[in-house]
């Protein structure tokens, strides 16, 4: 399966300027086409795990999405007989793959890229909208029994979370995890990576724009690791204040920093108050690393 990724939103974009293009004549074929209007989650054979899925606005364009990270790339495609051509990312000739299909089954259909000869099957999802699926959502209901979702990033770090109070937020080298259940104030988890600062340079400066005299900084294994060092800062909310709190954690990574910061704010509603806890130490500890570092 092809998995050149681009980031969701450039892919939904891009997606829509396909279809305008498949609309007024592109990616067609007089021949009964194989893919229809759909979604289809694609695995090799013999796979257990199914999460990646190809979405077909019409026969002729789409998109792809991972339904952990929810990235993917958009599609054209020309459908002639048993065989398909994929155009993925856009018309560029060196993007385009042909699929040959062996056979379809109960609608599920078997076949192999000419590229490399994976036997890979689309298996078409019941009653799914193309038009508002959301391949994260998705997964996360029906392929994960414990409701966690794994969030992948390019940097080679990964972590956990429950897609139905977390909304995740990417933009440049900046991550967020929003909290969206019940709660006070702003709750999230705010993941950067920086090059310009060393993470003993970036906690120093962080704590200090707090402007608490309360900060405590300390210097610590940062999790997901054994043996790197981690620089902490802790702003615990103050009596009779807002219920703001804040924590920092960074760590020298990839020629730069990796910090990742929580926000957070008390309600007074100590069972409120630890779902919301529980949600955003869930991400941070869940941290691992694709390669140590």
């Amino acid at each position: 399966m092809k998995k050149t990724f681009v980031k969701r939103m450039t892919g939904l974009l891009l997606g829509a300027v396909l279809v305008m293009g498949a609309l007024s004549g592109c990616g067609k074929s007089s021949d009964a086409p194989v893919f229809t209007k759909g979604v289809y989650v694609n695995y090799r054979e013999g796979a257990t795990t199914r999460d990646y899925y190809y979405v077909f606005y019409d026969e002729g364009a789409g998109y792809t999405e991972d339904g952990n990270n929810g990235i993917g790339v958009p599609f054209s495609c020309e459908q002639k007989g048993n065989k398909v051509v994929f155009s993925f990312g856009g018309e560029d000739e060196e993007a385009r793959e042909e699929f040959v299909v062996k056979s379809v089954e109960n609608g599920v259909i078997e076949g192999e890229f000419d590229s490399d000869g994976i036997v890979l099957y689309f298996e078409p999802l019941m009653d799914v909208d193309p038009q508002n699926f959301d391949a994260m959502a998705y997964y996360a209901q029906f392929n994960n029994p414990s409701g966690e979702t794994v969030y992948n990033d390019p940097n080679g770090w990964s972590v956990r979370y429950y897609a139905d109070n977390i909304e995740v937020n990417t933009s440049g080298n900046v991550t967020t995890f929003v909290y969206t259940g019940e709660s006070a104030g702003t709750n999230m988890v705010t993941v950067t990576y920086e090059v310009s600062k060393t993470a003993e340079e970036y906690v120093n400066e962080l704590a200090e724009s707090w402007g608490k005299d309360n900060v405590t900084l300390t210097k610590s294994t940062f999790p997901g690791t054994e043996d790197v060092d981690g620089y902490w800062a802790v702003l615990p909310p103050e009596e009779g204040g807002s219920g703001l709190y804040e924590q920092a954690i960074a760590r020298d990574y990839m020629d730069g920093t990796l910090v990742f910061e929580l926000t957070g704010h008390n309600s007074g509603d100590e069972a409120m108050d630890m779902a919301v806890s529980d949600s955003l130490a869930m991400i941070i500890d869940s941290l691992t690393f694709e390669n140590a570092q």
